[in-house]
């Protein structure tokens, strides 16, 4: 396994396809009035970095940094392919997003889950990342789960 993360447009064919995966996943779990996915065309705007996992080539997993106002960055679309799950895939692509987020000097990463998805908690805790109510404009609803990590104050960097 050679495993390697890197920033890159999600209009390729397939990283298109990898996030296909993701809102099938997703669909197929949540109703559709709670699943906030981005398109691949949203991911593509200047606010929003996408990260790739390619393993010896093939993209097997995905995140995003989408900025808001205020210094708070957003965690969306992380995915791993079934295939690559428990490999640190998911753990790597987080400390990517961190650390990009960390240069910008934003103040906090946030973000929105589903109630259902226990191993994504996991992965947001060892992160660093603590539940807490609502964030952005999203609605406090019984399919979300959200989840916030402070980075000013001279944080560790990641």
């Amino acid at each position: 396994m050679t495993i390697t993360i890197a920033v890159e447009s999600p209009l390729q064919d397939d990283v298109r396809a990898l996030i296909r995966e993701l809102n099938d996943t997703l669909d197929a779990l949540t109703p559709a009035e709670f699943n906030f996915a981005m398109t691949v065309e949203e991911m593509a705007e200047p606010d929003t970095t996408v990260f790739v996992a390619r393993d010896n080539g093939a993209a097997v997993g995905c995140g995003a940094l989408k900025r808001h106002a205020d210094g708070i960055g957003e965690v969306k679309r992380m995915y791993t392919r079934p295939g690559q799950q428990g490999k640190g895939i998911g753990g790597m692509i987080l400390a990517q997003v961190e650390g990009v987020a960390r240069k910008e000097g934003l103040s906090q990463l946030v973000l929105e889950t589903g109630d259902g998805y226990h191993a994504a908690w996991r992965l947001y805790e060892r992160g660093g990342f603590t539940r807490c109510g609502a964030v952005l404009d999203y609605p406090d609803n019984a399919y979300s789960v959200f989840f916030e990590k402070r980075l000013a104050d001279g944080a560790e960097a990641v």
